[in-house]
Parts: C-alpha cells; sequence; structure tokens
C-alpha cells in the first residue's frame, strides 16, 4: 500500500490511500485528492502507480509542483519523500502504522476509509449463490422448425402450450437484441423483414414508411419468398392507407369479399386472399405499416400469427423510431460542432449549461496582444503567406496557450488577438492565468522565430498590454447573429495600453499591478503615460519576462541562447 500524508507532522494530519494507476490532485472536486487551496491548479499534480514505480508529475500548474523542495516537471517517489503542490505539503510513505485520523480541516474533502478503518468479512462466508453475467448463445434457429405446424405460420415444432410460449418470448427477446444496435435505415428494414421470414411462412412483405415531405406512405423495404414473381406494387394502397389513417392492424382471411376494399384493383389482380397490415407506431404518430401477404391461401393467419406479429411490429417500429433519432441526433451533432467552432469552449461550456447567456456584470483581466509593425511587413508578403503566417501563430498563442490557461477568446482584430480571463467563469486566479499566457506568448514568438528563420521566412515581435477591471459580459448583437463580447472601459483601456507597450515587451496596469503584488514579479514601474479617452495619465509597469521561465516548453536553454 501507498499513501499521501496531507500536512504531516500538524494536528491536521490525514493518510490517503493511493490507488493502482493514476491519482490527481488539484483544487477540482473530481481529482482523486481534492484540496480546497487557492495555491493550488485546478489540476496540479497526478501521482501513477505501477507495479515497477510510483511517478510523480507537474501538470503545468501554476505555483508549481516541489519534490523535496526541488521543483519537478516529473521525478520517480521514494519512501518519505516531501511534495509541495503551491502551499500544500505532502508525504509520500510506503505504509501507515497507525489508524489514519479525521481531519478537522474544512477545506480537505473527506476522504475515503482505507483497510485500517474496519474490519473485513472473508467474502466467501457471504456468498449465497453465483451467478453469470455472459449472454446467452442462443440464436433463433435453435427454436424453429420448417415448417412448423400446420395451424401457425410460426415455425416452431410441435411443444406443449407453455413451452411454445416461452419459445416464442425466447425469439422475441432475441429480436428486440438484433434491432437495438443504431444502423442505416434501409439495412435496418432489411434485417426486419429477414428476420420475419425466418421466423414465419409468408410469401410476400413491405415496410413502408411515412415520407416527412409528403405525409405518404412510401415502400421502403420489401422481400419475396422463394419463387414469388417480382412485383413494383404488389400490396394494396387501399388496406396500407386505411392503416396508416386509422393507425389499427387489420387481419383479412379473403380481401377480395371485404366490402372496404371492393374498389382496390391490385386486391383482385393480385388474388390477394390473406393479409396482415399493422401501423409502425413507436409512440403517438405512425411512422409506417408492415405488410405481410399471403397469394392463394385463405383464412391462413391465426390469432398466434396476429399477436406474435404485431409484437414484432412493435419492436421494429421502436426500433426504427430509434435508429431515426440517433441519425437525427448525429446529423444535429455535426452542425453543433460546427456552429460551435464560432465560440471559445468556454462559452460552448457554459451554453450548454444554461442554453443562452445573459449579460452580467463582472471582473475580468483582458489581455491585446498585436505583431509589432505588421503593417509593414505584410506589405512584402503574398496573401496567402501572410494568411498562413496569422494562422500558424493564433495557432499557438490560442490553441496552446489562452485556452491552456482557461481564458477566452473574444476576436481577432486583424493581426492582434483579444482574449480575458474572468468570463463567462470566473476564478480568484484570474489575474495570475493571464499574465502567464503573457509570459508563455513572448517566448513562443521566439520559437516561431526560429523555426521561420530556418525555413527562410521573416520573424516577428509581438507587443503586449494587460489590464483588470469591471465589464459588462454576454452575447451581443441581433437576433440572428450574436458575438460573445465584453463592453467597458477595462477593454478600451487594454487596447491603449497594448500600443503603449514596444515589441517584445508586456505592459500591464495599475489594477493588475495589485492582483499580482503577492507573486513578486519582476516590475518595472514606467512614467505616467496619457493614453487617448482618459481623462488622467495611466500608471504602466513593464514586465521582464525574460527573467521568467516559460510554462509551454521546456526549452529553457534555447530560449536564452536565442535572446543573447
Amino acid at each position: 500500500m501507498f499513501y499521501l500524508i496531507y500536512a504531516p507532522n500538524t494536528n491536521q494530519e490525514k493518510a490517503h490511500q493511493l490507488m493502482f494507476g493514476v491519482n490527481t490532485i488539484g483544487r477540482s472536486t473530481d481529482n482523486t485528492l481534492a484540496i480546497a487551496d487557492e495555491s493550488l491548479s485546478r489540476y496540479h499534480a497526478e501521482i501513477t502507480v505501477t507495479n515497477e514505480r510510483i511517478v510523480i508529475k507537474d501538470l503545468q500548474s501554476l505555483n508549481h509542483t516541489f519534490v523535496n523542495k526541488v521543483k519537478i516537471d516529473q521525478c520517480e517517489l521514494k519512501n518519505g519523500d516531501l511534495i509541495n503542490c503551491g502551499n500544500v505539503e505532502l508525504k509520500f510513505v510506503q505504509k501507515v502504522n497507525n489508524t489514519p485520523q479525521t481531519t478537522k480541516n474544512p477545506n480537505l474533502l473527506p476522504e475515503p476509509l482505507g483497510e485500517e478503518d474496519y474490519e473485513v468479512t472473508p467474502i466467501s462466508e457471504t456468498i449465497i449463490k453465483q451467478f453469470s453475467t455472459e449472454p446467452s448463445s442462443f440464436k433463433i434457429q435453435d427454436l424453429l422448425d420448417n415448417p412448423g405446424r400446420s395451424d401457425s405460420l410460426l415455425r416452431l415444432p410441435q411443444r406443449a402450450s407453455n413451452q411454445r410460449t416461452v419459445d416464442k418470448l425466447k425469439i422475441l427477446l432475441e429480436v428486440s437484441k438484433q434491432l437495438s444496435s443504431p444502423e442505416e435505415p434501409d439495412r435496418l428494414l432489411a434485417k426486419i423483414l429477414d428476420l420475419l421470414f425466418e421466423i414465419m411462412n409468408v410469401d410476400r412483405a413491405v415496410i413502408l414508411m411515412v415520407n416527412e415531405t409528403t405525409k405518404k406512405l412510401d415502400a421502403r423495404a420489401v422481400k419475396l419468398g422463394v419463387g414469388i414473381p417480382q412485383d413494383n406494387q404488389f400490396y394494396s394502397k387501399n388496406i396500407t392507407n386505411y392503416v396508416y389513417k386509422n393507425g389499427q392492424a387489420i387481419l383479412t382471411t379473403d380481401a377480395c369479399l371485404d366490402n372496404r376494399f371492393h374498389d382496390s384493383e391490385s386486391i383482385f389482380v393480385q388474388t390477394i386472399r390473406a393479409s396482415i397490415c399493422i401501423p409502425l407506431k413507436p409512440r403517438e404518430e405512425v411512422i409506417g405499416v408492415l405488410y405481410v401477404d399471403n397469394l392463394s391461401m385463405c383464412d391462413v393467419y391465426s390469432d398466434e400469427d396476429v399477436e406474435f406479429v404485431t409484437a414484432l411490429a412493435n419492436q421494429a417500429a421502436i426500433a426504427i423510431d430509434n435508429a431515426n433519432l440517433y441519425n437525427k441526433m448525429q446529423a444535429e451533432a455535426v452542425i453543433r460542432n460546427k456552429l460551435e467552432r464560432f465560440f471559445p469552449e468556454a462559452v460552448r461550456k457554459k451554453l450548454r449549461e444554461e442554453g443562452n447567456l445573459g449579460i452580467v456584470d463582472t471582473e475580468v483581466t483582458a489581455l491585446f496582444a498585436d505583431i509589432s509593425n505588421f503593417t509593414k511587413m505584410s506589405s512584402t508578403m503574398q496573401p496567402r503567406q501572410v494568411i498562413a503566417m496569422l494562422n500558424e501563430y493564433f495557432e499557438v498563442m490560442v490553441e496552446e496557450i489562452v485556452f491552456r490557461y482557461e481564458g477566452t477568446l473574444e476576436k481577432y482584430i486583424g493581426d492582434a488577438l483579444f482574449a480575458i480571463w474572468g468570463a463567462p467563469y470566473r476564478k480568484l486566479d484570474d489575474p495570475e492565468r493571464a499574465i502567464q499566457a503573457a509570459i508563455d506568448m513572448q517566448w513562443a514568438v521566439l520559437r516561431l522565430n526560429q523555426k521561420w528563420v530556418q525555413q527562410g521566412k521573416q520573424p516577428i515581435q509581438i507587443h503586449i498590454g494587460l489590464n483588470t477591471g469591471k465589464v459588462a459580459a454576454g452575447n451581443i448583437g441581433s437576433e440572428k447573429l450574436i458575438q460573445y463580447a465584453t463592453i467597458g472601459d477595462t477593454t478600451n483601456v487594454t487596447s491603449r495600453i497594448c500600443n503603449v507597450a514596444q515589441a517584445g515587451e508586456i505592459v500591464i496596469s495599475q489594477t493588475t499591478f495589485e492582483r499580482l503584488r503577492a507573486l513578486n514579479l519582476p516590475l518595472e514601474k514606467m512614467p505616467l503615460v496619457q493614453v487617448k479617452g482618459q481623462d488622467k495619465p495611466l500608471q504602466l509597469y513593464r514586465l521582464m519576462w525574460n527573467l521568467l521561465p516559460s510554462k509551454l516548453s521546456q526549452v529553457e536553454d534555447l530560449e536564452k541562447s536565442v535572446l543573447l
């Protein structure tokens, strides 16, 4: 057994048993070890337990993971190692000598009892009977006999009535299982008719489905017995339409004598003597009909036959309806995924939770990032080259950085991007996430430049501005075309701060500085700056980001050499 001791050697000490496999540590409640401490990231670190070794890995956390006071990305744990995740201290041990104590710390979520906390009753003393849950290898053919009884079209052998009932239930159960998997509609209809012909002695069968546009019946699947000549329409439209409109099954022992269908020429031409027509009605609405007939034998269908075909038709109706719903869901999912690409992940998540995004007042940390001298640079490039370069640049800036730090991309503005932290979801460490994203952006540009120079392309520099303040956030636009956006002076000021920043610089506002004061970042106080739209000059700070490591990848030696 392996354990993590929370707050070792304190009155809050508590043991947590590690599971075999992956154990995660963080603030989020879905972690294996969830600890409500603000110094932890939502998913801070993970410990993998295998037969060979136990490995701890930092999950690119904001405040890092340390083992025995040494910052790590990944390392193997040994008995007695001290682990620090943010301000949380844990001790890794291979066993605990005493029963773990229940912590009084309200920020640590309750942990499950370990083996030391209760007595284990041998399982062999409590078992009464064991059952196999493996599916049976039963096949429909195992119960069928050809041709079956003379007084029934069911291909069941002569048996006692109670055993015959059991056999029919077994067959219907197997039919249900075979029709339960979603399939392409036409293949499903063909399977239904194949099962019908396998189980019963019938000559012809057809499934007609309601056309959603015309609201009329269209033949979708047809099956004929051996030696039956092909005919485009062997069924009576009068019969099928009657069943469709009335929603009730019809059994005809001799359709030629039924006054309801005396105008139906097909009945006489086809010599239809006996038929069953059953509505396919999974819920309130008829979606189609199943038609089965016999060419020459009259008075052939027994009550048992009708009862069985009705049960099969009901199962078929449910299977068809489920297949249609499944296909609609797939089509809608494709459309939804295409539409959702226009929204950042955080906005998509909020839309799924609430259905719409109303306007709310909140505090955000906003980030503007712009490519320096882009107009001059792009004038020497072909339009397609500019687009290809921007696509590669934005993929790194947004997909690998903004989204990684759980920011919301609000918009692209030419070669600039505007992202926010704090809407639609607000977190206490939003300013920290935003500043770390800005740092990673500058390091990422250096890596992109190294690749582009090797490819004979022009290198770039970016300037970034950050600001924290109140905004109104939500879906803004017309009823048919909306965009998630933030409105307020905070947004405008962020843009002005970005314009103050020079190539390769990160500049932050006074409000952002105050939120980050505890981090002791290498910041340089700038002279007061007057910007457009503001009555008073702004106090800004320049971040010496090159003195801080990038969390995006472990290439510090490369990055330092590039700077030199």
